[in-house]
């Protein structure tokens, strides 16, 4: 028996979770061409923003051989018809086949045909046929062809699962086979070498996993994970050779695929009372987002009983592991008590943790200003309104993050004295360093595993087998950090900090140790002071815990009596020059006795500290405007911190001299030029 899936939730699924990500909202595009009809058990993969669908059951007894592409970026089906093999015939029609993308090629394997021409009478044949079918680049295919391999095939299914795995010190690319259907289900493992064509059964450690079909099979890292499907249901244990009654499984484990070592997760009998874990189920469909597993729907079923199935309408995620460490604090403008600034997001976080360091108050430094980026959406960290975290526990909890007390301030409104484009910074440079996370090292032989769903809040279970965990050296420096709070995007307005006690001074030496974590309603907060300089660093925060910090940034509130940074940047291109506009600093604080504009430029002292801009002032005067020549910008610098970009800065000066800067990153690329970070379109 199949389950039917139709083609909307594979489509929805794999190519919108861009969007389901931030809105958590499905949505139905208006998609146009050779559209084709919904089927079932087809092979799918994604390509850059390209969708090719191959073969599938469109109705009963009825399969399909057809190859489908959808270009996403204009919503366009096409109907592909690639070259048939030098030698050999095409695919048949065929379901329940495995489809895996690597490179430039797809590879086909197995899957079920129906020998009969009439489709009421059904007569099923396993396949193991293998082929290959090499894409153009961007739109369109080749064609099919049948690799010549070495070594045993594996034996004819339909329902199993292929992933592509490529070691990073080896970088010898290998498929892998696993479990199925043939009569009855199937745990074995294939590997075939992509590079020399060659089958083979690795050997494998620990328990594996119960024979099964119709479950899904993904790569994190260097993990394959196995989740659900059809397992049979016998007595004792005992697996017939073939199975005639089965039953849908919850049951999830992982593949290490340098070791080739099972490790069991969540068991097929294992009971989950409070709902907390994702329902049996089988033909559902699963996606990775970086280290984030999505888990889509699926029929949950017990035996042949087909009036007793349930299909599911639920969305899960697993945090298989802590997030990366976010970019540098960047700073988007400075004031006498605050700073706005933003980080660059990193995907499927639940929120940020932002702190600070703060120094004595420094003298005022004349010169050129300093460094930042334009702004993104602005979060207060004053906002009345707040969201808690709410930590959930799970059947198999090895340890519990305890988030509950750590607020998230929510989206606020764009400030409406700031450009969406400008960037207003001190006039001291950023400086720059290392900073270590300042936490737990952690050896984790089993993955962090943290099962969310979409419909609650934020589940904080890490499932362990074992971990060893080593506290790094604490400097004294490193003793002074004080939270800001945890923001929900990645950016903030900060104005004050939260003062800890004198035996928890920071945090960050133990948010990835214990729950241990204090209430920032029972703390006391600090406002930012002027003229002082402040260090921030920020890390990501999911289902697992507390990442490692970013680098260290440093910028400094204003001196009062300065004028502010100018706004409303704008940036339009000619044939030979470009044009810069912007307006007057919203507090001038006198009068404006002259504007600079600065480019950053190519120099050797660049190559020495990457992160030291080098700047040269190409214009100095009254106007609100300035023209940027060919010749200048032939010699200017490509930052190249998050997309290339080429960097300006503009500052206002007045009787007690030049105040912070307004910084724009002009972007370069292939798709043409814009401001950072909101794509701005500057016209050619």
């Amino acid at each position: 028996a199949l389950i039917i899936l139709f083609l909307g939730i594979f489509f929805f699924f794999f190519f919108f979770f861009p969007s389901t990500i931030v809105t958590n909202q499905w949505f139905l595009p208006a998609v146009r061409g050779d559209i084709p009809p919904g089927c079932a058990a087809h092979g799918f993969v994604c390509d850059g923003t390209r969708i090719l669908v191959f073969g599938g059951m469109v109705e009963y007894g009825r399969y399909s051989n057809d190859l489908y592409e959808l270009q996403a970026s204009r919503w366009l089906w096409k109907k592909v018809k690639p070259q048939a093999p030098s030698t050999g015939s095409p695919p048949c029609p065929r379901l329940g086949h495995s489809f895996s993308l690597y490179g430039n090629k797809c590879y086909l394997f197995g899957g079920l045909a129906n020998e009969s021409e009439d489709s009421n009478n059904n007569v099923p044949r396993y396949l193991n046929d293998f082929y290959e079918l090499e894409l153009q680049h961007g739109s369109g295919v080749v064609g099919w062809s049948i690799p010549v391999t070495k070594g045993i095939l594996p034996s004819p299914r339909e329902s199993h699962t292929a992933i592509v795995y490529c070691r990073k010190d080896l970088g010898s690319p290998k498929m892998y086979i696993f479990g199925g259907m043939c009569g009855c289900r199937l745990n074995d493992l294939w590997e075939l070498d992509i590079e020399t064509m060659t089958w083979s059964r690795p050997e494998t450690k620990g328990t594996v996993p119960l024979p099964r079909s119709l479950h899904t099979a993904n790569v994190i890292g260097n993990k394959m994970y196995v989740f659900g499907g059809w397992v049979p249901q016998s007595a004792g244990g005992d697996i017939s050779a073939h199975d005639g009654e089965w039953k849908c499984t919850g049951s999830f484990s992982y593949l290490n695929l340098d070791t080739t070592e099972w490790i069991g997760l969540i068991s097929d009998c294992q009971e989950d009372k409070s709902n907390l874990l994702p329902g049996p189920r089988a033909g559902h469909c699963a996606v990775a987002v970086g280290t984030r597993l999505y888990i889509w729907s699926g029929r949950d079923g017990y035996r042949k009983a087909w009036n007793n199935q349930v299909c599911c309408k639920d969305l899960w995620y697993l945090d298989t592991e802590k997030p990366p460490a976010p970019s540098q604090v960047q700073l988007i403008r400075a004031t006498t008590n605050s700073f706005q600034v933003k980080w660059d997001e990193v995907p499927t976080v639940e929120g940020y943790l932002l702190q600070l360091h703060a120094d004595s108050p420094v003298p005022s430094v004349a010169g050129i200003p300093g460094t930042g980026v334009p702004e993104t959406s602005v979060l207060s960290s004053q906002g009345s309104s707040q969201m808690t975290l709410r930590p959930q526990t799970s059947a198999n909890v090895g340890e519990l993050h305890d988030l509950d007390k750590r607020t998230v301030n929510p989206d606020a409104s764009v400030s409406s004295t700031v450009s969406s484009t400008q960037t207003m910074v001190t006039q001291q440079a950023v400086k720059t360093e290392s900073s270590s996370t300042n936490g737990a090292v952690v050896k984790d032989e089993t993955s962090l595993t943290t099962f969310n769903s979409k419909s609650e809040g934020l589940k904080c279970v890490s499932h362990t087998k074992t971990s060893q965990r080593q506290m790094a050296p604490v400097k004294p420096r490193d003793r002074q950090w004080y939270d800001v709070g945890i923001f929900k995007n990645n950016s903030a307005v900060v104005s004050q900090f939260y003062l800890l006690p004198e035996e928890t001074l920071s945090i960050s030496n133990k948010v990835m140790e214990s729950a241990d974590v204090p209430d920032y309603r029972l703390l006391k907060k600090q406002d930012l002071l002027p003229g002082t300089v402040y260090r921030f660093r920020v890390a990501a925060i999911n289902g697992c815990g507390v990442g490692p910090f970013s680098k260290i940034s440093e910028f400094k509130t204003c001196i009062p009596g300065f004028p502010g940074a100018p706004s409303t940047v704008k940036i339009t291109k000619s044939v030979d020059c470009i044009h810069l506009s912007w307006e007057p600093p919203a507090s001038p604080s006198g009068n404006i006795l002259e504007y600079s504009a600065y480019l950053a430029i190519r120099s050797t002292q660049l190559q020495e500290n990457p992160s030291q801009l080098v700047f040269m002032r190409i214009y100095c005067g009254l106007k609100t405007s300035c023209i940027v020549t060919a010749a200048q910008l032939s010699n200017a610098h490509v930052d190249y911190t998050s997309r290339p970009a080429i960097v300006f800065r503009i500052s206002a000066k007045n009787e007690r001299g030049y105040g912070p800067a307004t910084q724009v990153r002009w972007l370069q690329g292939k798709l043409g030029i814009g401001m950072d970070p909101l794509n701005i379109k500057i016209g050619f």
